[in-house]
């Protein structure tokens, strides 16, 4: 292989890599073995909020979400009820101590929860704009990581990220709906997890 061609796969391989790193992978526990937990019909629904702390770094790396105002949930999904699931349908709500629901947000839209900016103006006759800020939700991780399973097989876990905007609060509980045993058609009843 002659020099060029050797030195260009060196550089390619080296921007390969630096790719790769970007996107770090992430694996959540099974959701049996998150502290909050509940069990319906054979299907286990695990929550737990990324605040702050290593966890959040493993998952967004340097954004941290709930300083910017949104508070990311991860919730985890095991089926061992021998029928496949429905996901297309599922609603999930934060519940505050005193009931008040607050929907998720969906995940292509929580770049639009940081409010757009002035661009501030370079002084001088011509008044042009200087180079603005990036909005710091326009990461990958955070539609990347998200939410998306439609259907659930038995004996499989799905899990990913839904996000809220609002404050973590001592008593709150996710309720989840929406999931439909395929076999029968029918809704399995709902998933209240506390999140303390």
């Amino acid at each position: 292989m002659p020099f060029v061609f050797k030195r260009l796969a060196f550089f390619m391989s080296i921007a390969a890599g630096l790719a790769a790193d970007k996107q770090t992978p992430f694996k959540a526990p099974s959701a049996a073995e998150f502290a909050h937990h509940q069990t319906n019909n054979k299907v286990t629904l695990g929550a737990e909020p990324y605040v702050a702390g290593d966890k959040v770094k493993d998952a967004f790396g340097k954004l941290v979400p709930y300083e910017r105002g949104v508070l990311p949930v991860l919730v985890a999904i095991q089926n061992d009820s021998g029928r496949t699931v429905k996901l297309d349908g599922i609603q999930v709500w934060y519940v505050g101590p005193h009931g008040d629901r607050t929907e998720a947000t969906p995940a292509k839209d929580v770049r639009y929860t940081v409010p757009p900016q002035r661009p501030s103006m370079i002084p001088g006759p011509m008044g042009l704009p200087a180079k603005g800020k990036k909005n710091p939700f326009d990461e990958w991780e955070i539609e990347g990581r998200a939410f998306a399973a439609q259907a659930l097989p038995a004996g499989n876990q799905a899990y990913g990220f839904f996000y809220f905007r609002t404050g973590i609060q001592k008593g709150a509980t996710i309720y989840v709906s929406g999931l439909v045993d395929t076999a029968t058609g029918e809704e399995l009843m709902f998933f209240e997890v506390p999140l303390e």
